[in-house]
């Protein structure tokens, strides 16, 4: 059932999400959203590391900073102050409920969810083709290798409509919004990657610039070794002479370090910005990039989201839920692991890492060089 409005509303707000790579799976929805209210003022409510990623983003007229220090009531507060008519929120969370209640906006909106619907005045259901992350017991994993391939029928079968943007889509649609597919948008303007290039010497680059991005937050499980991504960075170097950026946070420095000393020779510089750079900057860099060789990880969905080609070794994780882009997009490249424990959805492998040390070098080059040759 949709919402109805007596008439449309003038201030919305949206409770965004906590992590970079959710933020950007969003924005397909805002977008539907801004068509639904071309002329209201939209405010979504973002982690503060968070809010840059917003500039100039055609969906959003402001963002309000929300910080871990914050109390629920402090939050609220400033929610209140906004005068809002409604509020959308994406999170489904009890909290994230909880913060538009107290502020008193009329109508609050969000996916219906245990101790959390009473904040709400209307809940929309889970979609017919919503797919929960299955969590591997170890003691199912070790079942699972230990099974011949054609025995294995407990592997998740993970439709194209589950895709984690069609859960925000379905949202939206429910204010009256198409739920049509958009691929994820961000914007940098050409200004900013010219200074961003300009601070970290790559203005007089004239040779294919790369990115890749060995880290990844949530765990080691989503990390391909370091040392596959020396030899394949390795082997582009020697068939494109391009030069690459490592990109990373400030804990990735120790591999950064680690695969620029193995990458770097006299022929092609290597720049390390792990932990260097700001979100804009790091987003104009991205977009500088001919291809972003990366594991499943927040920069990966921004390099897709600015119109940058990825390369995704994909082994505890399923890029049928939560690859780069709009599902299918030809110009990413998903290497996915064939390992019948995979995707496992854990932080850390509890046997020997089949998935990930199964994809092959090979692989993930011949990837790269079809999207760069």
């Amino acid at each position: 059932m949709s919402v109805s409005f007596k008439t449309p509303p003038r201030r919305i707000l949206v409770r965004g999400t906590n992590w970079l790579g959710d933020a950007v799976m969003t924005t397909p929805a805002l977008l539907r959203l801004r068509e639904k209210f071309p002329e209201a003022h939209i405010t979504l409510l973002t982690q503060a590391k968070l809010a840059d990623l917003w500039q100039h983003h055609p969906a959003i007229n402001e963002t309000i900073d929300l910080t871990d220090s914050e109390s629920i009531f402090a939050i609220a507060k400033k929610l209140h102050d906004g005068k809002f008519d409604f509020a959308l929120v994406l999170p489904n969370s009890p909290r994230s409920a909880l913060e538009v209640f107290l502020a008193s906006i009329p109508q609050r909106i969000g996916y219906a969810r245990p101790w959390r619907n009473f904040f709400l005045t209307q809940t929309t259901p889970t979609r017919a083709d919503a797919v929960k992350m299955h969590k591997r017991s170890e003691s199912e994993i070790q079942r699972l290798v230990s099974e011949k391939p054609e025995a294995i029928s407990q592997k998740l079968k993970i439709p194209k409509s589950a895709h984690q943007i069609f859960e925000y889509l379905h949202l939206v649609a429910a204010l009256g919004a198409t739920a049509e597919p958009l691929a994820p948008q961000l914007f940098v303007t050409s200004e900013e990657v010219d200074a961003a290039k300009e601070k970290f010497c790559l203005d007089k680059i004239t040779t294919p610039i790369f990115g890749l991005n060995p880290g990844a937050e949530y765990g080691p499980a989503k990390r391909w070794p370091a040392e596959k991504f020396v030899v394949a960075a390795r082997q582009i170097q020697e068939h494109t002479n391009g030069v690459w950026i490592l990109f990373g946070g400030k804990n990735d420095a120790a591999l950064t370090h680690q695969i620029e000393a193995a990458i770097e020779n006299p022929k092609s510089k290597v720049f390390n910005l792990a932990g260097k750079t700001s979100l804009r900057e790091l987003m104009a860099l991205l977009k500088s990039c001919r291809v972003l060789l990366t594991n499943d990880t927040g920069p990966m969905h921004v390099a897709a989201a600015l119109g940058t080609p990825v390369v995704v070794p994909f082994g505890s994780t399923s890029p049928e839920l939560t690859g780069p882009g709009l599902p299918g997009e030809a110009r990413n490249q998903l290497v996915k692991s064939h390992a019948p424990c995979s995707p496992c959805f854990l932080r850390e492998c509890p046997i020997d890492f089949r998935c990930m040390n199964e994809i092959k070098v090979d692989e993930v080059v011949m990837a790269v060089l079809k999207i760069v040759i």
